[in-house]
């Protein structure tokens, strides 16, 4: 089953690949391996889940959230790579506002880790790393990058 059809088989669509905010490229290819520049809770360029999580944001929303950022890493690695492409995910770097006193951020990211794994299978296995910060762009609750190996693209 391709990564499409699997996609599709478990009620998943992808949006579209939304385009950079600043003078950067959304994924930088060096030799075998894919850089995913920060993707947000965006769906065809509108945006979702702004706030702080256990303020505005349940955990559980934060977990959809996580999960529309993933979705979002496989778009642009559809559109720039291609999913024949993908050996392996390598780690993703998570990143999420909340309030003070809220702490599952853990449970948040597993939003990405899980559609990761169900999507990719092995390939979708990976490292990664939690970092909570002060404010992200456009108030969106959470954020999420990636690094991916991929097989040697013909690069012109």
């Amino acid at each position: 089953m391709t990564v499409q059809e699997k996609l599709l088989a478990l009620g998943y669509q992808l949006p579209s690949a939304s385009t950079p905010g600043g003078s950067y490229k959304s994924v930088n290819i060096r030799g075998n391996v894919a850089y995913i520049a920060i993707q947000f809770p965006i769906w065809n360029e509108e945006f979702q889940y702004q706030g702080r999580l256990g303020k505005e944001i349940s955990t559980a929303e934060g977990y959809n959230a996580m999960e529309m950022c993933a979705l979002n890493v496989l778009a642009q690695i559809h559109e720039k790579v291609g999913f024949d492409n993908i050996v392996g995910l390598n780690h993703i770097d998570a990143y999420f506002q909340s309030d003070e006193n809220w702490d599952d951020a853990p449970k948040v990211v597993n939003g990405a880790s899980d559609l990761f794994v169900k999507i990719l299978d092995q390939k979708g296995e990976h490292s990664r790393a939690i970092f909570g910060v002060h404010k992200l762009p456009r108030n969106f609750s959470v954020g999420l990058t990636a690094s991916f190996t991929i097989s040697q693209l013909n690069q012109n």
